[in-house]
């Protein structure tokens, strides 16, 4: 897994990252969703060094074997801020002042608020399966509140989630080796099974009820937009086409000069079921005019 890359620790911005970096070439940074870590993208990131990029995958604060911070009654240390916080830190720790992002997932809302804050430092942004979190609480509905139920079930914290999912952590989180790979789904249930990694990843949801759509509602409110390119990316047997129809209409309001994107044929964890076409897309995107 991830054969010539580097595994080292990196000091973010008030929190210390596992971090997975290789290749050469213009910087991607690669950011997970829950509940995987970064060896989610191990199909992934040696087809991007392969076709001329360094690569950097770490686990987001609170998530694998990052960090984790203690948290406060605004979960704020579990804001889409600071973990873009984080990242950033981490890019220029490693030499790169300007880069390319792609999020999946919780991933994806760091790395939208990464290019909301610090526009002079991402090139191009890809989304993988999200719309951004105010957005999708705008716009819930029974539909969405029925499917994206475990949203405000992490979210609670007068009855924590976290008691139901440490009884059985692999019940509740439901991977095999055959979809991940051997190396990482052991990764991934490492994580899993570590308690203080269950509380982060509850408090990540936290601070997305509260906090997070407080900074995406603002910026809605005062008309910032990602300035760079936008491209997003869903999967055909996910349920953002359901959701939300024209996904890239949810978009158009966020973007700037320029947005495309569309499906690609695969289930929700498209780095580990469809890493060729996701690889395709992506630099077809980066290096169109």
């Amino acid at each position: 897994m991830f054969d010539g890359f580097e595994l080292t620790r990196c000091e973010g911005d008030g929190a210390q990252l596992r971090v997975r970096y290789g290749g050469s070439g213009p910087a991607v940074l690669l950011l997970h969703g829950h509940p995987r870590t970064h060896a989610t993208w191990h199909r992934v990131a040696p087809l991007l060094v392969t076709a001329g990029y360094t690569v950097v995958c770490p686990d987001l604060r609170g998530y694998g074997e990052s960090d984790k911070p203690p948290t406060d009654r605004q979960h704020r240390p579990y804001s889409k801020r600071a973990m873009a916080g984080d990242c950033l830190a981490v890019m220029r720790r490693l030499g790169h002042e300007r880069f390319t992002v792609v999020g999946h997932d919780r991933g994806a809302y760091v790395a939208t608020r990464l290019a909301l804050d610090h526009p002079e430092a991402v090139s191009a942004v890809s989304v993988l399966d999200a719309v951004p979190i105010g957005e999708a609480l705008r716009r819930c509905d029974a539909t969405f509140a029925a499917s994206w139920w475990h949203w405000f079930f992490l979210g609670q914290t007068d009855k924590p989630a976290e008691r139901v999912i440490n009884a059985d952590p692999d019940a509740w989180y439901r991977a095999t080796p055959e979809q991940m790979g051997a190396e990482a789904y052991e990764d991934y249930r490492r994580a899993i099974h570590d308690p203080a990694t269950v509380h982060a990843m509850c408090e990540d949801y936290r601070a997305g009820l509260g906090i997070d759509r407080e900074h995406d509602d603002t910026d809605r409110r005062d008309g910032r937009r990602i300035g760079c390119p936008l491209q997003v990316l869903w999967a055909t047997r996910d349920d953002m086409a359901d959701l939300y129809g024209d996904v890239l209409s949810v978009w158009r309001d966020w973007a700037g000069n320029r947005l495309a994107g569309g499906p690609i044929d695969s289930g929700h964890h498209i780095a580990e079921e469809a890493p060729e076409e996701l690889v395709t897309a992506l630099c077809g995107f980066w290096q169109s005019p």
